[in-house]
């Protein structure tokens, strides 16, 4: 029902700088882009390299549900990120045993042997964009980002990659 009445705002300043927002997700898309950057000649894209990390250290072959589910992201996602990862010989895929619905998905050879310079490259992205922090800006920054991290809602007690 429509009143006349203005609205009450609270009495209480605002938490949040309007400006954090934008910071931040300029930060990140800097890493992301500078990230995109240093995986090109190992021709991966970042999403591809993180999915990678997890196939790598996984200490079992993996059902491309839990991987999906690992990534945070829907299982056709996984299946296309997986996809590229197996055209480039860095995965394979094979039935699972125990399931012949589902298959498993491990790394290869050479998807073990890119892992250092995936690695590398994530570092060079984020050296760029945290290069004009001090030692102890970068520690503040990493117990700030932890406690935000710890905060998230993650369904299913799942853990970041």
């Amino acid at each position: 029902m429509w009143s006349e009445q203005p609205e009450k705002r609270s009495e209480q300043p605002e938490r949040t700088d309007p400006e954090l927002p934008d910071l931040f997700l300029r930060a990140a898309k800097r890493i992301r882009r500078r990230q995109s950057r240093e995986l090109a000649p190992l021709g991966l894209t970042p999403a591809q390299s993180r999915a990678l990390r997890v196939i790598v250290g996984s200490r079992v072959p993996l059902r491309m549900v839990d991987l999906a589910g690992q990534l945070d992201i829907v299982p056709r996602s996984a299946t296309s990120i997986v996809d590229a990862l197996e055209s480039a010989g860095l995965v394979t895929r094979a039935p699972d045993p125990a399931n012949r619905r589902s298959l498993l998905v491990q790394p290869t050879p050479e998807g073990r042997a890119i892992r250092d310079r995936m690695w590398a490259a994530r570092r060079e992205a984020v050296e760029d964009v945290l290069s004009p922090l001090t030692d102890d800006q970068r520690a503040t920054l990493r117990t700030l980002l932890t406690i935000i991290d710890a905060h998230e809602e993650r369904p299913h007690g799942r853990k970041p990659c």
